[in-house]
């Protein structure tokens, strides 16, 4: 059984049992994952005490942005905001260049041991970032980087996942420009900078947007790292301040609302770069 609709140019798509069932496996993803979401700004928009009322309600007796209010006042909300986003914004830069240029000396330079070093690059995929923190916690004493913002940031740059996404991307790349670019006087740098580099925006948009979001929600790294309230980043601060005004259900869904909404913006605004990038890796089809 098939039917037949008709798109914007007069092509006819016959939609078989199978492009139903993925419509079906698709929608019921959306509704998993949308769920918790919009669970999350219900229970941050009741009054206090009603998100533990039994039975449980989607909407409280009224609609009221008090969770809100006491979260930003309980805290600094606008400076750790400011330094989750210049810590992201900075560790995405610097990961962004260097883990392209790891990537393009792995897939086009020839040196000893290159193979070797490599290898070990990919085996930092499989070491849990855990087990290095004590070490790393360590070498930020010595570094004296211990409540700065580069002691948050260094550690976060070096990451093998996206060396390896932008080594798959450039051997895709034809060596022919390069070669051109070499009979005509160009340097290694210069074709880096000037063909391969404006050749990768999609994949480069797509890692940004990965090290971005992970380094907003990562917690764990900044807890350990930062003591002075002032340096805290969004996710740290707002822990901080559950604490101080214990289990209140809806103050922790507005904090989640709250450290949650600037990547659901960054999401919705490059999220066809995202897709983009995932395709020109070579990923999607492995």
């Amino acid at each position: 059984m098939s039917v037949l609709t008709s798109t914007d140019e007069g092509r006819k798509v016959r939609w078989t049992l199978g492009r139903w069932v993925m419509l079906a496996g698709a929608l019921l993803l959306a509704v998993v994952w949308i769920l918790p979401l919009a669970w999350t700004v219900a229970t941050s928009l009741k009054p206090e005490g009603e998100a533990t009322k039994t039975p449980m309600r989607w909407i409280g007796s009224h609609l009221t942005l008090d969770a809100y209010r006491k979260v930003w006042e309980a805290g600094d909300i606008g400076r750790w905001m400011f330094n989750t986003a210049y810590i992201s914004v900075m560790t995405t830069i610097l990961t962004v260049l260097l883990c392209a240029m790891a990537a393009y000396g792995f897939s086009r330079t020839e040196f000893r041991g290159r193979k070797l070093l490599y290898g070990v690059v990919l085996a930092g995929i499989m070491v849990p970032p855990q087990v290095l923190m004590a070490p790393l916690f360590a070498e930020m004493v010595q570094l004296g980087l211990v409540d700065t913002y580069w002691g948050v940031i260094l550690p976060q740059v070096a990451a093998p996942a996206m060396v390896f996404i932008l080594v798959k991307f450039f051997d895709g790349v034809p060596r022919e420009l390069e070669e051109a670019a070499f009979v005509d006087g160009a340097g290694r740098w210069r074709v880096f900078w000037t063909i391969v580099m404006p050749l990768s925006r999609p994949v480069l948009a797509a890692v940004g947007i990965f090290t971005f979001i992970s380094t907003w929600n990562n917690f764990l790294w900044p807890f350990l790292v930062t003591t002075d309230p002032n340096g805290m980043t969004l996710p740290v601060g707002l822990v901080n301040v559950q604490t101080s005004y214990g289990l209140r259900y809806e103050q922790m869904m507005a904090s989640v609302v709250i450290a949650g909404l600037p990547l659901l913006i960054v999401f919705v605004l490059f999220q066809r770069q995202i897709v983009r990038g995932v395709a020109h890796t070579g990923l999607a089809g492995q």
